[in-house]
């Protein structure tokens, strides 16, 4: 009970204030789950611990409503005017798979789906690209595939191998202005970036931001924990680097999103903004967006709404947020499973 209330501050608490809440806030899927499943067990005995389970569950509200989206609401209408906005973590196109000389099969199957969605915008993280008559092309192959026009994108380029690795945009529509935002230490530590641009479609603009906030920068040991059955000194010392990795990268989010909500802040045009947030729901990166706008999310779908495919079940961290003086409908997410993300997609128009 104690945890199911200290996740309910996780949304509310900046993560350098008190470190350990924002753990509870990612542990929370497994919290309610367990107290699921006592009040089931207190109601079958018949005891007074099953009003104490409930009212701890109660005095949640709707922020258990933002792990489940219910099938209610949405926009019922449609409009010629509407745009298809699609959102996809590709994981640099699986470059990394051992063999990728000889088997593309997984950049060329996120190609043939990127044909199939014919979306107006396509927001790229973890994109990658490679220089002129490189043996893995991306960028150029894109340009045909999407036959999108228009480019912005914010990279970081490893001088060695010639290639580059960050945060990319495609429109089928004019892109009036291009810009960034600076994390700070993006450059030179991380591939994390945010990008915009005001994109014209007949009489109406939008801005539209992509980003990809702060990684947890999981490698190979960390991930070996989940599979080991017996605890020895190398496991806890595993998890010990996972807690601080996790830690170091709840803080570098919240200031990555202060500055992206303080430059939002300021925007002429109405705004959408995608992309992997690296966190959950119950979390004071969700937060500090839902707070504000509109999660496309939860106003036209129903469901977990299950974003990553990794090997750490994090459940939904990739997002679409809105103004409320736009209307969405027809959030999917993509069956398929070609990335450590499915892609998310929506439409949307102004009111």
């Amino acid at each position: 009970m104690l945890g199911l209330v200290l996740s309910y501050f996780s949304p509310y608490v900046h993560p350098s204030t008190f470190w350990i809440i924002p753990f509870f806030g990612l542990a929370y899927p497994i919290i309610i789950l367990f107290t699921l499943l006592l009040l089931v067990i207190w109601a079958f005995a018949r005891s007074k611990w099953f009003f104490v389970v409930l009212f701890f569950i109660l005095i949640g509200g709707k922020l258990h409503f933002r792990l489940y989206s219910l099938p209610f609401g949405g926009e019922s209408e449609t409009s010629t005017k509407s745009i298809k906005l699609l959102s996809y973590n590709v994981k640099n196109f699986d470059v990394y798979n051992a063999g990728f000389y000889k088997d593309f099969s997984n950049r060329d199957s996120i190609f043939a789906f990127l044909g199939r969605e014919k979306a107006d915008i396509i927001c790229f993280q973890e994109f990658y690209s490679q220089d002129a008559k490189s043996k893995f092309p991306t960028k150029d192959t894109l340009h045909k595939i999407l036959k999108a026009k228009y480019f912005h994108d914010r990279m970081s380029f490893n001088r060695h191998y010639k290639n580059y690795f960050g945060v990319a945009m495609y429109s089928k529509y004019p892109m009036l202005t291009r810009g960034h935002i600076d994390f700070d230490d993006s450059i030179n530590n991380s591939n994390n970036f945010c990008i915009f641009a005001d994109i014209v479609k007949e009489k109406d603009t939008f801005r539209v931001y992509t980003t990809h906030f702060q990684s947890i920068k999981f490698q190979g040991d960390d991930y070996a924990i989940f599979g080991d059955s017996a605890i020895t000194g190398e496991t806890q010392s595993n998890v010990k680097q996972m807690i601080k990795k996790l830690h170091v990268a709840f803080q570098k989010r919240a200031h990555q999103v202060e500055k992206v909500i303080e430059h939002m802040e300021q925007s002429p045009y109405e705004i959408i903004i995608c992309g992997d947030f690296n966190d959950t729901p119950l979390s004071y990166t969700y937060n500090s967006f839902y707070s504000k706008y509109i999660d496309a999310f939860r106003n036209s779908a129903s469901g977990l709404g299950i974003t990553y495919a990794g090997k750490v079940p994090a459940g939904r961290i990739d997002y679409i947020f809105h103004s409320k003086n736009i209307k969405s409908r027809n959030f999917a997410i993509q069956k398929q499973i070609f990335s450590d993300h499915k892609a998310i997609s929506c439409e949307f128009w102004k009111k």
